[in-house]
């Protein structure tokens, strides 16, 4: 039974400078959402970080918000909270996977995200998931994007834009070590 279960619980990420952080959360499922916010905030808050929130229509909305923040804001990580539950079709499978894919998707380009878009059969095991005195998945995720930012502070420096690609000063295209570009 998987609520018996004992899981390890990191301790919580540290930093020298104040962390900002973009909640973005589809509310949809307004009380599965407003418990979820709580639970991250929380964690947030207990890191020393501040937050924002936006809210989008649906899961499948919360990536291009994070996108759209990331080109266009400064944010050092990012929250993602919403709630898909099994309907009659298939339409759940591709909110589920297309959601979480792209927010991989944005993670392995540099961004540090914490995924707490639930996938649930029904609204009882959301209920159970979103309870900050419970399972705490919102808290969940705004750790794991708390220590993402952690790892890449530790690791390099911050860089313009999406990704891993060095700024234009960092690499040299073509031409000699003075500088000329020329073939």
């Amino acid at each position: 039974m998987a609520g018996a279960e004992n899981h390890y619980i990191m301790p919580r990420a540290e930093f020298d400078k104040p962390v900002k952080v973009l909640i973005v959360v589809s509310p949809y499922y307004k009380d599965i959402a407003d418990n979820m916010i709580a639970g991250a905030v929380a964690e947030i808050e207990a890191s020393g970080g501040t937050y924002e929130i936006a809210e989008v229509p649906g899961a499948l909305e919360i990536p291009t918000a994070i996108g759209l923040a990331e080109r266009l804001s400064n944010f050092d990580a990012y929250v993602a909270l919403g709630c898909v539950i099994r309907g009659e079709t298939t339409h759940y499978d591709t909110v589920c996977n297309d959601s979480s894919r792209a927010i991989q998707m944005l993670g392995l380009q540099g961004l540090s995200i914490g995924n707490g878009i639930l996938t649930v059969e029904n609204r009882k095991q959301a209920e159970v998931r979103a309870d900050p005195k419970d399972q705490n998945k919102g808290g969940g995720a705004a750790a794991a994007a708390l220590h993402l930012v952690a790892l890449s502070r530790k690791w390099g420096s911050p860089r313009k834009g999406v990704g891993f690609l060095p700024s234009s000063e960092e690499f040299q295209i073509a031409g000699d070590n003075k500088g000329n570009p020329t073939a």
